[in-house]
């Protein structure tokens, strides 16, 4: 019924790579704290790194919670669910962290999204997670859904934003540079988005 992987690959990696959409569980260290639990999509958004290790592109939103939470502590939690073919469904425990424009690593995992042009979305982070469980489960609860195409409303929402402009839309939103519990969000004003092959 459910199985401990020791790292990500072969026929996991595959069922993982092939899921239009996953999900991400964070939560803070106060008892009292706001949980948050995203789903997350867009083509060519999520990478695996290597057997142990994850990343996905962290785009423009009305919050950031995920941000905030892995900035305290790192626990994150990645989920797929299989809605088409047999049932699965993949958790990734681990921890993580939210890697910025100006951080010396951003060019190399920039590298490792080339399925999809980041710019016209807001990028403002990578999320690299490093994997300490990793399970799978039956899914037998998971109901059959078509994936019909991606929504093209992002792109169009944020691909009118420049750094500059990007940077005022963030600030004038109340759980960006902080989070719904009052943990520090995202550090504002962006940098600059680095330009590949810069």
């Amino acid at each position: 019924m459910g199985k401990t992987y020791e790292r990500i690959d072969g026929r996991l990696r595959a069922f993982i790579e092939a899921q239009p959409v996953f999900f991400t569980a964070t939560a803070p260290l106060a008892g009292d704290g706001t949980v948050n639990l995203s789903p997350k999509g867009l083509a060519g958004s999520f990478a695996v790194l290597d057997e142990q290790t994850v990343a996905y592109l962290d785009f423009a939103g009305s919050n950031a919670e995920t941000v905030a939470h892995l900035r305290e502590n790192g626990r994150i939690t990645l989920m797929w669910c299989a809605f088409q073919g047999p049932p699965n469904i993949v958790r990734v425990h681990g921890r993580g962290e939210p890697v910025f424009r100006d951080d010396a690593r951003w060019a190399e995992l920039i590298g490792h999204f080339g399925g999809i042009d980041p710019e016209p979305h807001g990028l403002r982070a990578i999320i690299v997670v490093r994997a300490e469980l990793v399970r799978d489960t039956c899914g037998y609860g998971v109901p059959f859904m078509s994936y019909d195409a991606e929504r093209d409303l992002h792109e169009r929402r944020f691909a009118r934003e420049d750094d500059a402009s990007l940077s005022t839309y963030f600030a004038g939103k109340e759980h960006i540079a902080s989070s719904i519990d009052g943990l520090p969000g995202l550090p504002l004003p962006l940098p600059p988005l680095p330009r590949t092959g810069q």
